[in-house]
C-alpha cells in the first residue's frame, strides 16, 4: 500500500507548489512598493532644469541628464523622494555649473514645498536670494555656499523654523543678519564666513540650539557685549577677520560645552579679562591674535585646564609670562609672539611633554629662567625665539629636543659656537641663526640632518670652510652664510643639490674661480644666487648659464601647489634675504616665488659677460657691477623681458649699449656708470627716466639731455667710422653732401688741370712717341 501511495504524495506536493505559484503569499510577507514621483513634483523639477541651461552642465557630474519624463523623477540624479507620498524631500545639486544663472522668485525650485534638504553649493548662482526661499518651510538643511549671491538676506528666511543647518559661506552678501532669524530656534550650525555682513550679533544670543557658529571674514563692526552664556550647546565660536571692538566677550567662557574661540584679526582692546569661567570648561583653543589687547597676561588663564592651543600673538601684552601658564598640561601650541613681553622665559615650558610648538619671537625676553631642564619625553617640534634681546651663549640643551624640526634664534645676541651636538636633532628642517654674535666653525655634523631644507647663519662671525657634509642635505632649499668670515673656494659640490633655490655667499672671503670644466654642472633649480663682495676671479665661458633652467621657467600660482612666497611646504614660515636691490640694501622679509636674481658684484671676474645670460628669460634682477668684465654688453640681454634692475657699473665694458634694452618694459633701475661705453643711450622711457649718475664715467655716451644738465651732455664725435644710425634723417643727407664735397672737390680740381695740360701739349706727346 505504501509503495502505491508514493506517486499520489508526489502529485499532491506538485499540486500544492503549483497553487502557491499561482497564488502568492499575502502582502504581509512582501516588501512594500515605493510610491512613484508625483506629477507636480516632476513638472517643478523639469521647470528648474530649464532655468539651468543644459549647455552648462558639468561634464563630470552630468547632473540633470537623467531628468526626463520617461524615468520616474524619484530616481533622477540628486533627487530623493518620500517613499510613501512621492514628494521630493531632498535636492543635491552641489558643484552643478549654471553659467551664472540667478534664482528667480517664480523658480520651479520653490514649488517643491516639501523639501527638507537643499544643497546648491558651488553652482555659480548670482543675484539676490529670492524671498520665495521662505516658502520652503520644511527645510532642515540649506547650503548656498560658494556662489555669487549679493544683496541682503531676505527676512523671509525666518520662516524656515525647522532649519538646523544654514551655510551662506563665500558669497557677496551684505547688510545685517536679519532679525527674523530669531525664529530659527532649532538652528545648530550657522556659517556666514566670507561675506560682507555688517552690524552686530545680538540676535544670535537667542539661538540657543547653536553648536557651530562661523562669522569670520566679514565686516561685523560692533562690540560683543551681549551675554552669550545662554548658548549652552555652543562648541565653536569663530569670528576672526572682522572689526569687532571693545572688550573680550568673557561670557563665552561660561559655556561649559565650548571647545574653540577664534577672534583673531579684530579691534578688541583693553586687558584680557576672562571673567567668571565655568569650572567645567572644556575650551581647547583660544585665539585672540592680531588685536589691541594690552596689560598683563592674566594668571587666571591657567584655569582653562583643557587648553591645547593658545594664541595671544600680535597684541600689546607686556610684563612677564605668568608662571601659572606652565600648569596648562594639555597645551600643544603656545604663541606669544609680537608683544612687549620681557624678563625671563619660564623654564617650566621645556618640561612639557605635550607642547610641540612654542613661538615667543619679537618680544623683549633677555634670558632663560634657570635651571633649564628638558624632560626625556619632550615633544617640542617648533621653537621660535627670534628678535628678542637674548644675550646668552648658544643653548646646548636644545640638542636634547630630538623631535625639533624648526629652530629660530635669529636677531638676538647669542654668543659662542654652534654645538656639534645639534646633529642629534635629526628631524631639523629649518635652522635660523642669523644676526647674532656666533663665532667659530660651522659644525661638520650636517650629514645627520638629511631633512634640512633651510640654513641661515648670516651676519655672524663664523670662520673656516663651508662644511662639505651639507652635500647630504638633498632637500636643501636655502643656504645663507652672508656676512661672515668664511674662507673657502667656490662650493661646486652644491650643484648636486637639485632643489637648491637660494644660495647666498655674499661678504665672506671666498676666492678662486666659479667655473671648473670637470665639476661645474650649473644650478638647475636656482632662483636666487648672491656671491657678491668676495674674491672670486676668472672668466665665465659663454655657456656658463646654459643649465640654469629654473630661471627660464614661468612660475604661476595657478599651476603650482607652492605658496606665493618662498618658504616651507606647509607655509608655516617664509624665506628672507638681504639684497642690494636697485642700489639700496633691502631686507626681503618674504620673497615671491617668481623672483629670480643673480648678484656677482664686487669680485674680480674678467673676460666677456656670457651670452647665455640671455637664456634666463624670467630673470628679474642682475648685478655684475664692480668686476673687470670687458668687451661689449651682450645683445642677448634684450631677451630678459622680465628684468627690473640691471647694474653693470664699474667694469671695463666697451662698445655701444644694445638698443634692444630699451624695449624691456619692466626695467626700472639701470646703472652703466664707469665703463668705456660709447654711442647713443636708448631713447626709451626706461632709460630716459634714470638718474644722470647711472651713465657717468662713459665719456663717449650721448643722448643724455633728459637726464643730465648741459654740462654733462656729450655730442657725437665724427670719425672715419661709419656714421651712427641714430642721427636724424633730416641731418643725414646734409652730412653726406659735406663728406662728398670734401672727398670729391680736390679730385675735380686736379682733373681740370691735367685735362688742360693734355690738350695743350698733345701734339708734342705724340711726336715724341
Amino acid at each position: 500500500m505504501m509503495i502505491r501511495s508514493q506517486p499520489y504524495c508526489f502529485r499532491g506536493i506538485v499540486t500544492i507548489c503549483f497553487f502557491f505559484f499561482l497564488h502568492p503569499l499575502p502582502n504581509t510577507f512582501a516588501s512594500p512598493t515605493r510610491s512613484l514621483c508625483r506629477h507636480d513634483q516632476r513638472d517643478a523639477l523639469l521647470e528648474l532644469k530649464k532655468e539651468f541651461p543644459s549647455h552648462t552642465l558639468n561634464d563630470k557630474l552630468a547632473t540633470t541628464l537623467s531628468w526626463n519624463k520617461s524615468v520616474d523623477c524619484c530616481s533622477w540624479w540628486g533627487v530623493t523622494c518620500d517613499d510613501v507620498l512621492g514628494q521630493v524631500i531632498s535636492l543635491e545639486l552641489q558643484s552643478y555649473s549654471t553659467a551664472n544663472t540667478s534664482l528667480k522668485a517664480s523658480s520651479g525650485l520653490f514649488k517643491l514645498q516639501h523639501l527638507r534638504h537643499l544643497d546648491l553649493s558651488d553652482c555659480s548662482l548670482h543675484g539676490e536670494i529670492p524671498s520665495s526661499i521662505g516658502n520652503l518651510s520644511h527645510l532642515t538643511y540649506l547650503d548656498l555656499s560658494f556662489n555669487q549671491f549679493i544683496g541682503e538676506v531676505p527676512p523671509s528666511i525666518g520662516n524656515l523654523n525647522q532649519l538646523r543647518y544654514l551655510s551662506l559661506w563665500s558669497n557677496d552678501l551684505k547688510g545685517n543678519i536679519p532679525t527674523s532669524m530669531v525664529n530659527l530656534t532649532k538652528l545648530s550650525d550657522l556659517d556666514v564666513k566670507g561675506n560682507q555682513f555688517t552690524g552686530g550679533v545680538i540676535i544670535l544670543a537667542n539661538l540657543t540650539s547653536l553648536s557651530e557658529l562661523n562669522l569670520s571674514y566679514n565686516n561685523f563692526n560692533s562690540s560683543i557685549s551681549v551675554d552669550l552664556s545662554g548658548l549652552h550647546n555652543l562648541k565653536r565660536f569663530i569670528g576672526d577677520g572682522n572689526s569687532f571692538f571693545g572688550p573680550f566677550p568673557s561670557s563665552l567662557l561660561m559655556i561649559s560645552s565650548l571647545r574653540m574661540i577664534t577672534l583673531g584679526g579684530n579691534q578688541l582692546e583693553g586687558p584680557l579679562d576672562l571673567g567668571n569661567m565655568s569650572s567645567s570648561s572644556n575650551l581647547g583653543s583660544l585665539d585672540v591674535s592680531y588685536n589691541k589687547f594690552s596689560g598683563l597676561i592674566p594668571p587666571s588663564i591657567s584655569k582653562l585646564h583643557s587648553l591645547a592651543v593658545l594664541d595671544l600673538s600680535h597684541n600689546n601684552f607686556k610684563g612677564i609670562v605668568p608662571r601659572s601658564i606652565s600648569s596648562l598640561v594639555n597645551l600643544t601650541s603656545l604663541d606669544l609672539s609680537y608683544n612687549k613681553l620681557e624678563g625671563q622665559i619660564p623654564s617650566l615650558l621645556w618640561r612639557s611633554s605635550t607642547l610641540w610648538s612654542l613661538e615667543l619671537s619679537h618680544n623683549m625676553f633677555s634670558s632663560f629662567n634657570k635651571p633649564v631642564e628638558v624632560v626625556d619625553g619632550a615633544s617640542l617640534r617648533e621653537l621660535r625665539l627670534g628678535s628678542n634681546s637674548l644675550q646668552v651663549p648658544f643653548p646646548h640643551w636644545i640638542c636634547k629636543l630630538k623631535d625639533l624640526s624648526a629652530l629660530d634664534l635669529s636677531n638676538n645676541q647669542f654668543t659662542g659656537s654652534i654645538p656639534q651636538c645639534l646633529k642629534n636633532a635629526t628631524s631639523l628642517t629649518e635652522i635660523r641663526l642669523q644676526n647674532n654674535s656666533l663665532s667659530g666653525f660651522l659644525p661638520e655634523s650636517f650629514s645627520n640632518l638629511t631633512g634640512l631644507k633651510s640654513l641661515d647663519v648670516s651676519h655672524n662671525d663664523l670662520v673656516g670652510k663651508l662644511p662639505r657634509s651639507l652635500i647630504h642635505c638633498k632637500l636643501m632649499r636655502l643656504l645663507n652664510v652672508d656676512g661672515n668670515k668664511i674662507n673657502d673656494t667656490f662650493p661646486f659640490w652644491l650643484g648636486s643639490l637639485q632643489i637648491l633655490k637660494i644660495l647666498v655667499l655674499r661678504s665672506n672671503a671666498f676666492h678662486g674661480p666659479v667655473y671648473n670644466t670637470t665639476t661645474y654642472l650649473g644650478f638647475r633649480g636656482m632662483r636666487i644666487i648672491n656671491i657678491a663682495n668676495n674674491n672670486f676671479v676668472g672668466s665665465l665661458p659663454k655657456d656658463y648659464f646654459a643649465n640654469w633652467t629654473e630661471m627660464s621657467i614661468v612660475w604661476s600660482n595657478e599651476d603650482s601647489p607652492e605658496s606665493e612666497y618662498m618658504g616651507d611646504d606647509s607655509h608655516m614660515y617664509e624665506d628672507s634675504i638681504d639684497l642690494v636691490y636697485k642700489g639700496v640694501e633691502t631686507d626681503f622679509k618674504r620673497i615671491f616665488q617668481a623672483f629670480k636674481a643673480i648678484d656677482f658684484s664686487g669680485n674680480r671676474f674678467s673676460g666677456h659677460i656670457p651670452g647665455s645670460i640671455g637664456e634666463l628669460n624670467e630673470l628679474r634682477f642682475l648685478n655684475l657691477s664692480g668686476n673687470a668684465f670687458t668687451g661689449n654688453i651682450p645683445p642677448s640681454l634684450s631677451n630678459l623681458a622680465k628684468l627690473e634692475a640691471l647694474d653693470l657699473s664699474r667694469n671695463n665694458l666697451s662698445g655701444e649699449i644694445p638698443q634692444g634694452l630699451g624695449k624691456l618694459s619692466f626695467l626700472s633701475y639701470i646703472n652703466f656708470s664707469h665703463n668705456h661705453l660709447r654711442g647713443l643711450v636708448p631713447q626709451s622711457t626706461q632709460f630716459q627716466s634714470q638718474k644722470c649718475s647711472s651713465f657717468m664715467g662713459n665719456s663717449r655716451l650721448y643722448g643724455l639731455e633728459k637726464m643730465c644738465n648741459e654740462n654733462h651732455v656729450n655730442v657725437p664725435v665724427l670719425t672715419s667710422q661709419p656714421l651712427q644710425e641714430s642721427l636724424s634723417d633730416s641731418k643725414e643727407p646734409v652730412l653726406n653732401w659735406i663728406v662728398a664735397a670734401i672727398a670729391y672737390g680736390p679730385g675735380v680740381f686736379c682733373g681740370l688741370v691735367l685735362g688742360h695740360i693734355f690738350t695743350s701739349h698733345k701734339h708734342e706727346w705724340f711726336i715724341a712717341r
